[in-house]
């Protein structure tokens, strides 16, 4: 999926007014709180670090200080899209927050880019930092990631919430609406080595299978909003999928929960890291 938030192309003659305004607003504010961080995430030498995987320089920031919390950004996005939450998380935990492969400052080699890399980069980051499990939160793409890693490192992820996430590129999964604004993109930005390999990911990828959902060992939250680009009958395949899950469709709630309803958003998440699962079922409780 993509995360519009930290998309800066150049769509402006292939979308509608609206979509425009719609998108610019999102971007600003994002900018306006990278700008206005401090320190300044995603560009910051006292926390950040690379890692050499696979001969790729992954870049990633480490906050605060307590259980560790990896942080995943969505298409387009960087550490900075997270500027405005990343205080609030170290204050409750150690957050290592990425920049995805071709993202922010980690390297884009030449070739296919997928979410399988970028699983695999989290994975060997963490292994160098010695952490054997942590708390993800992934956010579209990075949810994405999330679900790879816990399907492929299962050891590396305790707990996942994945937000706005999908298994496939097609419209069982996603709002038709969405593939034709993908397309327009695609043609704006097909001569961009990297913005390119951004928007093909969201055109060819994922391909998770129900079959790896379920070999899933890590707690999981499904959420998604009730207005997102991803069909909430997706986001309810994905939970009966993943053995033990929890599902949560916030109402009114686009794309971005975090945004939309940022005190909500918090609330349930920190619920679901800092507690055990409530998994009793109303059948259960009249036995």
């Amino acid at each position: 999926m993509i995360n519009f938030t930290g998309l800066a192309y150049n769509i402006q003659t292939h979308m509608s007014f609206k979509t425009l305004i719609a998108i610019a607003c999102l971007s600003f504010s994002s900018l306006y709180a990278q700008q206005n961080a401090s320190p300044k995430y995603g560009d910051n030498p006292k926390a950040g670090s690379f890692f050499n995987h696979d001969g790729v320089k992954v870049y990633y920031e480490i906050y605060g200080q307590g259980k560790p919390m990896v942080l995943l950004h969505g298409n387009g996005g960087s550490i900075r899209s997270r500027a405005d939450l990343i205080p609030e998380f170290a204050s409750h935990y150690q957050v290592i927050a990425f920049d995805s492969r071709c993202h922010g400052k980690t390297d884009c080699p030449k070739g296919y880019l997928t979410y399988v890399q970028m699983a695999s980069d989290v994975n060997a980051v963490l292994d160098h930092l010695k952490i054997d499990s942590a708390y993800f939160w992934g956010q579209s793409d990075g949810g994405i990631v999330g679900l790879l890693t816990a399907i492929n490192y299962p050891k590396k992820v305790k707990k996942l919430l994945a937000s706005g996430a999908n298994l496939r590129p097609d419209t069982t999964a996603l709002d038709p609406g969405l593939l034709p604004i993908v397309d327009k993109m695609w043609a704006s930005v097909k001569n961009d080595s990297i913005r390119s390999k951004h928007i093909r990911l969201v055109m060819d990828q994922p391909n998770i299978k129900k079959s790896d959902l379920r070999k899933i060992k890590a707690d999981v939250m499904i959420m998604g909003g009730d207005r997102d680009a991803v069909r909430n009958s997706h986001f309810l395949e994905m939970h009966e999928n993943i053995p033990g899950s929890l599902l949560c469709i916030l109402p009114g709630t686009t794309h971005f929960p975090y945004k939309d309803r940022t005190k909500w958003f918090l609330e349930i998440m920190y619920d679901f890291f800092d507690n055990p699962p409530r998994r009793t079922t109303t059948i259960q409780l009249f036995k």
